[in-house]
């Protein structure tokens, strides 16, 4: 906003420029004191053969005798090197920068109407624990679906459940020599991982176990009643289990479509690699040649004739293109299957599928749990759920300690706890591996989730004892209640105007986090428009005996409270409004 509003006042003076590119141009300044948005003058310097800071002297020459003239009044410019730093006269810009803050869609746009994103998120496997590892594809998935929806996008969030493959064959081999069907039903997940577990350990001593294992996936795949039998059960006590826990994270999906949806799709597959002459033999497997990609071969149909997971995401690309309609296929998965995907990709495109150049990876770094790095097969995996609940009863501590007469404090608590974990996973680059820290996360200071909701619910409290609420912030600002130049004037301290600019750049903090599919760009604004909120908070009184200058300091607070709540909802946040 603040770079559109400087950009229209340039132009005048920079005619070889357009709109456009000036916008592109300009910069905020880290340094309050060196203006509200900064012009660097190296691009005219190649075009008119003369030194930047010369031209940044005379833009800023041009521009305040425009303002004796009284033609720019509301502008002041001053050139610092090759810089042209220009200063928003504050009384006069304020109203103009909090009006729209206040606006119920503040942040939301339309840049994506007409375009459908299919979002491959979370995608556990069955029978296996949902674990901690599983938090980033879930809460990295539906922070970016959160955000494209508020862009115009249409998302359809799908969790491509890992529900058939060979750890199937396992899983039933280890069922049938070592299962108890009565630990089974009562610790369905616990239980199975045991097994899970044995297999392994049982199979590095015995390897004609992995056979065994293979061939139960054959007789799932030919339609072996008992196979088939095992496998719906393991299904059905999975997916309660996963259920509960997307409930806790407050996660929904459009579709839940396991890998077998697409068995009887896999067919169609193999056939047009055949017609297209691309699968060759190796090994008595069939496999398509990618070393004009520079990519190993991709596995299509393994020796014993059963598929593999490259031949079902080949079938699943194709009908999540023709048969969902998807503009956009993201596909929210680890680091550690990017050769899987690139190969996968690398096939569509020597298919002729357009779809190839519509798929994205967005891949995602490893999660340890304090330095504890967890795996499936050893059985060193971390519950999720275990998790969230010592979470929950740490912030309820904390809360009851802060607050002890809170109402609602479990749900609080809930919110709280739950909140601090996903704000300490998406406040990362998703490419970088994390080592998460329950404690750290948990602090109601620093860079953490808490702080965050802390400081929402500090400006809420505020709105409560001024009688306001979000919902009459916007009709009492357009309706003037406040005269213009007393809102200006009230507002115009350092403090407050930061505020309010930083405020300003939330749709541009939307929009970065888009490009980049990145949800920490979202959290890093949130916790720097908190810290703005409380810097404004402690140095300047907002409850005042002035009713005027109350209402105004009100309204920049109603619109902090507004951020906030929004962009905590992005990341998939719930904003106590008291803690």
């Amino acid at each position: 906003m603040l770079l559109q509003w400087a950009a229209a006042q340039l132009q005048p003076h920079v005619p070889s420029l357009t709109y456009e590119d000036i916008v592109a141009l300009l910069e905020l300044p880290p340094n309050p004191e060196l203006g509200d948005v900064a012009f660097p003058c190296f691009a005219l310097s190649r075009e008119l053969k003369r030194a930047p800071a010369a031209i940044a002297a005379e833009l800023a020459e041009q521009i305040g005798a425009g303002a004796d003239s009284g033609t720019s009044p509301t502008i002041r410019a001053e050139a610092k090197g090759p810089y042209l730093n220009l200063f928003l006269v504050r009384e006069e810009w304020a109203p103009k920068l909090l009006a729209p803050l206040l606006l119920a869609d503040f942040g939301q746009s339309q840049v994506g109407t007409g375009q459908r994103v299919i979002m491959d998120m979370s995608s556990p496997n069955i029978a296996k624990p949902f674990g901690v590892g599983h938090l980033r594809s879930t809460m990295i998935g539906n922070a970016l679906a959160q955000m494209y929806r508020s862009s115009g996008y249409e998302v359809v969030t799908v969790n491509h459940i890992g529900d058939w493959g060979t750890q199937f064959g396992k899983l039933m081999e280890a069922y049938m020599r070592w299962g108890d069907e009565a630990k089974l039903k009562e610790e369905p997940i616990r239980e199975s991982l045991r097994l899970y577990v044995q297999f392994h350990e049982e199979a590095e001593k015995d390897p004609t176990l992995e056979d065994k294992a293979r061939h139960w996936f054959w007789k799932l795949e030919n339609g072996d009643e008992e196979a088939h039998r095992l496998w719906r059960y393991f299904v059905s006590f999975s997916m309660e289990e996963f259920d509960r826990v997307y409930t806790r994270l407050g996660v929904q999906f459009d579709y839940t479509l396991g890998e077998s949806f697409y068995n009887d799709k896999m067919t169609a597959v193999v056939s047009r690699l055949q017609e297209l002459q691309l699968l060759e033999e190796s090994n008595g497997a069939q496999v398509v040649r990618l070393e004009e990609e520079g990519l190993p071969p991709c596995l299509i149909l393994k020796s014993d004739g059963t598929t593999i997971y490259p031949t079902r995401d080949l079938a699943t690309a194709l009908y999540r293109k023709n048969e969902m309609g998807g503009d956009l296929l993201l596909y929210v998965v680890g680091a550690e299957q990017k050769l899987h995907f690139q190969q996968v990709f690398a096939v569509l495109k020597r298919m002729g599928e357009e779809v190839a150049d519509q798929c994205r990876h967005l891949a995602f770094g490893l999660m340890k749990f304090e330095g504890r790095k967890m795996s499936t097969r050893r059985g060193q995996v971390i519950f999720l759920d275990e998790v969230l609940d010592e979470a929950v009863s740490k912030a309820a501590a904390i809360i009851a300690e802060k607050n002890p007469d809170l109402e609602d404090a479990r749900d609080t608590a809930e919110a709280v706890g739950i909140g601090a974990i996903v704000f300490g996973d998406l406040l990362h680059h998703r490419m970088l591996e994390v080592d998460f820290s329950l404690d750290e996360a948990l602090r109601f200071e620093g860079e953490t989730g808490p702080y965050v909701q802390y400081t929402a619910a500090r400006a809420f409290k505020l709105l409560a004892k001024g009688k306001l609420t979000l919902a009459e912030t916007e009709t009492r600002s357009l309706s003037g209640a406040v005269n213009g130049s007393d809102l200006g004037r009230y507002l115009a301290g350092t403090a407050a105007w930061e505020c309010m600019k930083l405020l300003a750049a939330y749709p541009e903090a939307i929009a970065g986090a888009l490009r980049q599919n990145e949800p920490a760009v979202v959290a890093r604004f949130l916790l720097d428009a908190a810290k703005r909120f409380n810097r404004f908070y402690h140095q300047e009184r907002i409850l005042t005996e002035n009713p005027a200058d109350t209402e105004a300091k009100l309204l920049l607070t109603a619109a902090v409270a507004g951020v906030l709540r929004s962009g905590l909802s992005l990341l998939g946040l719930r904003t106590p409004e008291q803690i």
